[in-house]
């Protein structure tokens, strides 16, 4: 498309559909008539600017209809996604609102955002900042470097394995063979509890912990079985997030957490069908049952960590108003990558910001852009819906709703803008009336023919 679209290159393009004609004629496949017609109407630019497509969801949910029905006789079919083009449009414009504000002062140029709903549907990909100039998806092929987004994987495990978030251990100096790792601020600060540690993104507790109490093989599976498609390293530093993911990958692990612990929601097609009206896949009928891969005590452990990490850890500038949230910066070695990955009851949206060269940025950390690209998304999506605890906490919502979470200090220019209004489609009674009556016609048995087909004629 880059070569031979009309608006870009359109002498190309005329060249390209002359050989197409040509071969079509010469297989026999069309007649001169029609050939000559289409050469005196050849391909002329359209104006698409003020066009919204969703064309890096549409390039992905492509692929998985292909996987999905790649046994069916039939070639020519019809799928509904789970896109919601309101969300899609919200994350387009959040991505490209910081980077237009603050991308040249950070030294980034890119970004990706993959939305789910926390039953698993997804209902935005941004795979870049502009599908014209590359379609290649930043959000389902770029696979980068997490930094501490990965930690989360870790103490879930060390979760599962027992410990609590009061647990203690030590922030220390610590060598693990010839690799000492460093925390961020080069410093130390003795004993502390699994969950400080966490919030507070130190480096050396996790190290430890898969050095002296989990060992890297099980973090490894347990990485895996939470959905996590892309190879994870088998070496010791994976543990500080060397490994590199796909921005999905992120969205699904992390899924895990907002859902209660169960793995292999995630989705993008609902029904696929021929013409004719034949259901060759359906969701609910034909999606292999979710796996439970953490425990609920685990799961509850995690959440009322990750809950902390907006208000008083390293990601307050995406406090939501309103609402409890939970998630966890990343910011990789030299400043390449910054990740936030962050969910609340009812969605959850993973941000990867950096650039395609992997050439450092200015200082910026996932807590910065984006934390704020997230929340200028999540403050859009969470308008006019009936808000839904994250699972396991106690108290999702803030006392005083206008206010976040917490007042993160501001920074000049941050989100000086607000988020747009999201328009009101359907009131929540009336949705869930909608999505109930739906329920009950997948349910119903089908009717069965009048046994006295007399009596069908005179009616």
């Amino acid at each position: 498309p880059a070569k031979y679209a009309p608006h870009i290159n359109l002498p190309a393009a005329r060249a390209r559909a002359n050989v197409v004609l040509t071969t079509l004629r010469f297989r026999g496949l069309t007649t001169s008539f029609q050939v000559i017609a289409a050469r005196r109407n050849p391909a002329t630019p359209v104006d698409r600017d003020d066009a919204q497509r969703p064309d890096y969801f549409l390039d992905w949910a492509f692929d998985e209809v292909k996987r999905i029905a790649a046994k069916s006789p039939v070639h020519s079919l019809v799928a509904r996604t789970t896109i919601d083009l309101n969300l899609q449009k919200a994350a387009e414009e959040s991505l490209e609102f910081h980077l237009r504000q603050h991308g040249k002062d950070y030294g980034v140029k890119q970004g990706a955002i993959v939305m789910l709903e926390n039953n698993g549907a997804v209902r935005a990909i941004v795979g870049g900042r502009d599908y014209g100039e590359s379609q290649f998806n930043r959000a389902t092929k770029a696979e980068r470097q997490t930094g501490s987004s990965f930690k989360p994987y870790v103490y879930a495990l060390a979760m599962e394995k027992g410990f609590t978030p009061e647990s203690v251990i030590s922030d220390g100096p610590i060598t693990w063979g010839n690799w000492s790792p460093k925390n961020y601020g080069r410093s130390y600060s003795g004993r502390m509890t699994l969950a400080t540690a966490l919030i507070k993104s130190v480096n050396t507790v996790p190290v430890r912990l898969a050095k002296e109490h989990l060992t890297i093989a099980p973090i490894k599976a347990l990485t895996e079985a939470m959905g996590v498609e892309s190879p994870v390293f088998s070496d010791k530093t994976m543990v500080l997030g060397t490994s590199s993911l796909t921005v999905m990958d992120q969205a699904t692990g992390y899924e895990v957490f907002a859902n209660g612990g169960l793995a292999g929601t995630r989705h993008g097609i609902t029904q696929i069908a021929t013409h004719s009206g034949t259901i060759v896949y359906d969701h609910t009928r034909d999606a292999p049952e979710p796996r439970r891969v953490l425990s609920e005590e685990a799961v509850k452990s995690m959440n009322s960590i990750m809950v902390q990490i907006p208000e008083t850890g390293t990601a307050r500038r995406a406090a939501l108003p309103g609402i409890r949230s939970a998630g966890k910066t990343g910011t990789t070695q030299s400043y390449k990558d910054a990740w936030y990955v962050g969910y609340t009851g009812n969605y959850l949206a993973a941000v990867w910001l950096g650039n395609d060269e992997s050439t450092p940025t200015r200082n910026m950390t996932g807590g910065s852009l984006p934390a704020m690209t997230w929340q200028r998304l999540m403050a859009y999506a969470h308008q006019n819906i009936d808000l839904k605890p994250i699972p396991f906490i106690e108290k999702p919502f803030l006392d005083k709703p206008d206010q976040p979470a917490v007042a993160a200090a501001p920074k000049p220019g941050d989100n000086a803008v607000p988020a747009p209004e999201k328009p009101r489609v359907l009131s929540a009674a009336t949705a869930s009336f909608l999505l109930g009556l739906a329920d009950r016609f997948r349910d119903a048995p089908e009717l069965a023919p009048p046994a006295n087909t007399e009596t069908l004629s005179a009616l």
